[in-house]
């Protein structure tokens, strides 16, 4: 037990330490949630998840005016199992926002938006197949909601409006989700695959952050040694962002869309489970080239309840 304790205290330290960047024009930070592979649990978890992602901005019409920006987040999430059908994912995201551009260094933290997804469970089996390997599959579908819980405050008039935008804690709008995660299980091999589409409101200061499409496949392999369960992974991540809005009208070098390749590992000794991947673009294209996406990743521990 002490060593679990200790375990978690330097995982958490170093989440909360590491530094990271936000994306100046284009809004890719902003707003999303990934869901990735959710731990297995009986009937409810909680943990802290650490997210970045890096990208830099160079204009085409004038390459002094850049910007190398940086999204961090420390989030609390949880997840309950109500009845045999129905699971209840919340997320709670503590942001921390770092702008290095020809203007300066623009910084901010605080909490970011609140989200909450319930999903049902259409499909759950499992049998043995012809090699007498246990074959399971979950299918879970479902929506959800993001408040504005984060700051935001906007001015429609200024020049750098995109900028503005996208250093903001939170979206300033209330959001919908819907959401389907699949996953599918033969002995120790495992395939897990989530699909969200988010629909974005315009705020009070009528802008619309542009809805996002966002999904993951990863390939897991279990391997136990004694009382720890190692399950190295690996996956592709998509995302599709649609432009921005200011009182209807299109924002321009807004919306793109991004593939990362990522490679992980879930560590899981009892009800207390570690886990991290890397992520590496493969394919991108945010505010027609200027902004490119750099190595992102994530790292968790979660207890199970």
């Amino acid at each position: 037990m002490k060593s679990k304790k200790i375990l978690f205290i330097i995982v958490l330290f170093t989440c909360i330490t590491s530094s990271i960047y936000a994306c100046d024009i284009c809004g890719c930070g902003l707003g999303n949630y990934y869901i990735g592979l959710v731990p297995q649990f009986n009937k409810k978890f909680i943990g802290l998840r650490y997210q970045y992602h890096t990208f830099h901005t160079q204009l085409a019409s004038d390459k002094s005016q850049y910007s190398n920006d940086y999204f961090q987040s420390v989030e609390l999430w949880s997840g309950i199992n109500i009845g045999k059908r129905w699971q209840v994912l919340v997320f709670v995201p503590y942001s921390f926002n770092r702008q290095v551009s020809d203007d300066g260094i623009k910084t901010s933290h605080g909490l970011g938006d609140v989200a909450a997804i319930a999903n049902y469970s259409l499909l759950e089996t499992s049998s043995l197949n012809k090699n007498n390997k246990m074959v399971f599959q979950q299918l879970w579908v479902g929506g959800g909601i993001k408040l504005p819980t984060g700051r935001a405050d906007i001015d429609p008039n200024a020049d750098d409006l995109v900028a503005l935008a996208n250093s903001q804690l939170g979206s300033g709008s209330t959001d919908f989700m819907l959401n389907a995660a699949y996953s599918l299980h033969v002995d120790k091999i495992g395939v897990s695959t989530n699909l969200t589409y988010k629909i974005n409101t315009a705020n009070k200061d009528s802008y619309r952050f542009g809805n996002r499409l966002s999904s993951n496949s990863f390939v897991s392999y279990s391997i136990k040694a004694k009382a720890v369960v190692l399950t190295p992974n690996a996956g592709i991540l998509y995302e599709k962002m649609a432009v921005n809005q200011l009182k209807g009208a299109k924002v321009d070098q807004t919306g793109g869309y991004g593939a990362s390749g990522a490679v992980g590992l879930e560590i899981s000794a009892g009800k207390t489970s570690i886990g991290f991947n890397v992520q590496a673009p493969i394919a991108q294209n945010f505010s027609d080239g200027q902004t490119k996406s750099k190595l992102g990743g994530m790292m968790h521990v979660t207890l199970a309840l």
